[in-house]
């Protein structure tokens, strides 16, 4: 009996340091990078050239850490889970180098409060009535804090002649790419120097 008791404690403990690993000790504000498995992922990275494609920002909700992220609607997905989704479980955590104050944060959440439910947009344009990972992590910023992670670039600036990309490109514009559309890549941010890193796995 004591043997299993042991061995039960043993497994308990095991599973709680997996834990651990699994979710970082995030703050509110932090953003949280992946290679996503979407069907969009592969343009992404080539576009971009950048090995991570999807995005979202931390935001805590009844003690608990969620990633807000735009996956279909704009949502609040357990950070374990968010984790888990992205390709082979890896993640990159990054937070701003001067740290973010209780009222800071405060508007952050009341930004993605106020930016959820929106639909996910499969063109990439610059409005609020449709919106993608890394363009509501930017706008929660610069509208909350006017802090701005990130340059904005054109569409047409990006790697647009490689074969994945010409495809999504096809598929989304037909013949009419908005080249001049204003876009801001999950890389832009990612190599912000406002930010530092965190945590990567």
């Amino acid at each position: 009996m004591r043997l299993i008791v042991a061995a039960a404690m043993a497994w308990s403990l095991l599973c709680a340091g997996c834990a651990a690993a699994q979710a970082p000790a995030a703050r509110d504000g932090d953003l949280i990078f992946q290679t996503s498995r979407s069907a969009q992922s592969l343009a992404i990275q080539r576009a971009t050239g950048s090995r991570y494609s999807h995005m979202g920002v931390i935001v805590h909700q009844g003690g608990k850490p969620y990633v807000f992220e735009a996956i279909g609607p704009t949502v609040y997905t357990p950070l374990a889970r968010w984790i888990a989704r992205g390709e082979g479980g890896h993640y990159v955590l990054k937070r701003l180098r001067t740290p973010l104050s209780a009222p800071q944060q405060a508007k952050l959440r009341a930004q993605a409060k106020a930016l959820s439910g929106r639909p996910y947009d499969l063109t990439f344009e610059w409005s609020d009535s449709k919106l993608y990972c890394s363009e509501v992590a930017w706008k929660m910023y610069e509208r909350a804090l006017g802090i701005r992670i990130g340059e904005l670039q054109r569409l047409g600036s990006f790697k647009l002649d490689d074969p994945a990309v010409k495809a999504k490109l096809r598929e989304r514009y037909g013949a009419r790419v908005p080249l001049a559309e204003p876009v801001i890549s999950p890389v832009a941010m990612f190599e912000s120097p406002l930010l530092t890193t965190v945590m990567s796995d």
